[in-house]
């Protein structure tokens, strides 16, 4: 039996980053020696153990055999005879099909350091077009590392795409690994690499569709809204904003495209084109409830964030009691930053100020000042309690305007 270091682990030592999981293969064993010293069974489609003591992962060498579509369309086969090249020969980068013995010498059958050196992502074997996940892994990585594709990497993505294998993705999946790209570093470089081979085009043809559509100028220097909408996402990942507003940016401006029948059938309703459209791509990728629900409030109302300073007092009590501010004043401040987001993530606008958020944070504690109880308790007629209170919040909010104009 031998053990070595794997993956991840390995990369990242070489790129002098720090370590977050370690994964480990082990080498002429059988399951039954696992158990017998002490690692507990956790794999449900391959043999994985944990450590007894550290509970990190150690899987048996396996090879692998396409006999079906999708990420779990294979064939596993682990034994003491699989060598550990073969093991790594099923992995989906060079990058990644590394190992590091026990003496901490490097393992590279397939140029992984090379392709380090380089920048690049490479696949190991034509087997890479067997798994359409390696696309989105692929993405994601090259949101982390910003590392190029080796061309004939994208050949054989575009190809994938191409023979239809993309549309068996698992919706869960999709948004897994979408979700963990956009929290990198530059999730801008995951979004180009998806359009490059075309995968964009097929899991989010709503977001495909803004490359190319122009805006005005004067406003927007990039002029393409697919451009513009990944500075805006490159923004706040760089301001470390959570995954709810990242994903709003990213959705932010999809009403820009024309939205063709394929996208979505059967739309004819003038409410923000955009809205339809993000909650079909939610529903698609099964986006959880705090994402879906912040991306849909800032298509919908950005523009009214942006335009506050010139909105009349009863129209910002109505922005409050559309997006629920009251009730969930940290989502509203959400909002706010993918505003913000929105407004710098222009060339030339990266450190513009952007007054309105202040703005509508004070008022909104001004409404929410407002004593709704002691409203209620004085009415006499009970139906006429919600608009007396709407009526009390829109004077405090002009009181507060007026106050914060006289400073």
């Amino acid at each position: 039996m031998k053990i070595y270091k794997v993956g991840g682990a390995v990369r990242d030592r070489l790129l002098g980053l720090p370590v977050q999981d370690t994964d480990w293969v082990v080498v002429g064993a059988t399951a039954e020696q696992m158990v017998a010293a002490g690692y507990k069974p956790v794999g449900k489609d391959f043999p994985v153990f944990l450590h007894p003591k550290t509970h990190e992962e150690y899987a048996l060498a396996r090879t692998e055999r396409k006999s079906g579509h999708g990420y779990k369309g294979f064939t596993v086969y682990a034994a003491p005879e699989v060598t550990l090249e073969e093991d790594l020969a099923r992995r989906d980068l060079t990058i990644n099909a590394m190992a590091e013995a026990d003496d901490g010498s490097v393992i590279d059958p397939f140029g992984g350091q090379a392709d380090l050196q380089a920048r690049l992502f490479r696949h190991v074997s034509d087997a890479f077009v067997e798994d359409p996940v390696r696309i989105l892994r692929l993405a994601r990585f090259a949101a982390r590392f910003q590392f190029g594709v080796a061309p004939e990497t994208m050949a054989l993505m575009q190809q994938m795409v191409s023979e239809g294998e993309v549309d068996h993705l698992v919706a869960e999946r999709v948004w897994q690994e979408v979700a963990r790209g956009l929290m990198e570093a530059q999730p801008s470089h995951m979004f180009n690499a998806l359009r490059d081979c075309g995968a964009l085009a097929r899991i989010a043809p709503e977001v495909d569709a803004l490359w190319g559509v122009p805006q005005r100028a004067d406003y927007h220097p990039e002029v393409d809204t697919g451009v513009h909408v990944m500075l805006v996402v490159d923004y706040a990942a760089a301001q470390g904003m959570p995954l709810p507003v990242r994903f709003a940016a990213l959705c932010h401006d999809l009403g820009k495209a024309t939205t063709p029948a394929d996208i979505l059938p059967g739309h004819h309703g003038h409410e923000p084109r955009g809205v339809p459209l993000v909650e079909a791509l939610c529903e698609r990728w099964r986006v959880p409830g705090d994402c879906r629900d912040l991306a849909v409030m800032v298509c919908r109302d950005h523009t009214h964030v942006h335009r506050a300073q010139e909105l009349r007092s009863a129209t910002i009590m109505d922005l409050f009691l559309r997006c629920d501010a009251l009730r969930k004043p940290e989502r509203f401040h959400q909002m706010l930053d993918a505003c913000i987001a929105d407004k710098r993530g222009r060339t030339g606008f990266e450190t513009a100020d952007y007054p309105q958020a202040d703005l509508l944070r004070q008022l909104l504690a001004a409404a929410a000042r407002v004593d709704a109880g002691a409203i209620a308790q004085a009415c006499s007629d009970k139906a006429q309690i919600p608009e007396r209170v709407r009526i009390a919040r829109i004077a405090a909010i002009e009181a507060a305007r007026k106050s914060m104009a006289a400073e």
